[in-house]
């Protein structure tokens, strides 16, 4: 049976240990806090706002490191161009939006009769 020393397995017998997750980044890491974050919107309601004025509403499936969002029952609303028309949204199911196209992101409340968004 080989003997292995805690120096060469990356653990040295001072101080506390570094607690990693399974992608090796470092418990306390901004990478992983953010990462928490975006599992924690998984399968959220969230409303995007594009660049060129329409909206899309749907179920947070992923995204990327180039922020682009996979919506999944996405509803897409047009900006509208006078205070009358209240279109009704276009059904697109599964959607990609890229990133360099969001302006904004809501996530909707939980717990309410109405849909909010923050």
């Amino acid at each position: 049976m080989a003997e292995v020393s805690l120096e060469e397995n990356g653990c040295s017998g001072q101080g506390s240990p570094v607690l990693e997750d399974s992608d090796g980044e470092k418990e306390d890491s901004p990478y992983l806090r953010a990462r928490q974050k975006l599992e924690e919107l998984l399968n959220k309601n969230m409303r995007i706002r594009m660049t060129d004025g329409r909206t899309l509403v749907g179920c947070f499936l992923c995204t990327d490191r180039d922020c682009n969002v996979i919506l999944g029952s996405a509803q897409e609303y047009l900006k509208s161009t006078d205070s009358f028309s209240a279109r009704e949204p276009r059904v697109l199911g599964l959607a990609m939006v890229p990133g360099h196209h969001i302006v904004s992101i809501e996530v909707e409340v939980e717990n309410l009769s109405c849909p909010q968004y923050l």
